[in-house]
């Protein structure tokens, strides 16, 4: 693994649990030199920015993963107190609109360090029937690549997606935007309720910047080894 890996690390840990404890344990059991963390709504909820100060003590970046969603102000100042934390990404949602979205990039600018700022287009549970039910008559790659649009033209960092959409992104929103991709299964493991996956090298080979890996790492007998094997399975990967 190359240095520039060890400074960037391209694998996210989904610390996807109901409580403090077990995330805390896995935490200890993971090197901060292999990955981030990504705490999302149900973690955050029952254990607050205190966990997400205890990671970072630790040595960690974290993805604070809730997806904020509102009339622009109240997204705005959620932003601000996200970028006051000190976590390394902070995302919200593209559905919120340009105004929105303009707020959230304008709230975190004004931080000493402010987090990358990113947007959710369409969740990787989400297939063609589901947009069909809610009344949207498009294609996921399409609305993908309308939101993320959209995201890049009211300055954020970059988006969430399927690392199906990577490769459409990278070619029209540039070398510069994040693609943050979660749906990530190494190759003999489960899908889960993700509807569309894709391996690790494949995924950063499609345009992806990060992976957002869960289970695979997280059910791991051995984490740390499971971690160190994806990384290294990624390791020629530019």
């Amino acid at each position: 693994m190359t240095d520039t890996q060890f400074n960037n690390p391209r694998i996210i840990v989904a610390l996807d649990y109901p409580e403090a404890a077990p995330a805390l344990d896995l935490v200890a059991r993971l090197e901060p030199a292999l990955c981030r963390l990504k705490v999302g709504k149900e973690l955050f909820t029952v254990a607050g920015p205190q966990l997400v100060e205890q990671f970072m003590q630790r040595g960690f970046e974290v993805f604070l993963d809730l997806k904020f969603h509102d009339i622009p102000n109240t997204t705005a100042q959620a932003c601000k107190a996200a970028a006051a934390l000190g976590v390394w990404m902070v995302n919200v949602h593209a559905l919120g609109g340009r105004r929105m979205m303009e707020a959230a990039r304008n709230a975190v600018a004004q931080a000493a360090r402010p987090p990358k700022l990113i947007a959710v287009t369409l969740l990787t549970s989400m297939a063609q029937e589901d947009l069909s039910e809610l009344g949207m008559n498009t294609t996921p790659a399409d609305l993908v690549l309308r939101l993320a649009t959209l995201a890049r033209d009211s300055g954020l960092d970059g988006v969430v997606c399927s690392a199906q959409e990577a490769a459409l992104l990278r070619r029209e929103c540039g070398d510069k935007f994040c693609l943050v991709t979660p749906g990530i299964r190494p190759a003999d493991a489960a899908a889960d309720d993700q509807m569309r996956v894709m391996t690790p090298r494949a995924a950063l080979e499609n345009g992806a910047s990060y992976l957002v890996i869960g289970r695979p790492i997280t059910r791991a007998a051995d984490p740390l080894r499971a971690l160190q094997e994806i990384s290294q399975q990624i390791g020629g990967v530019a």
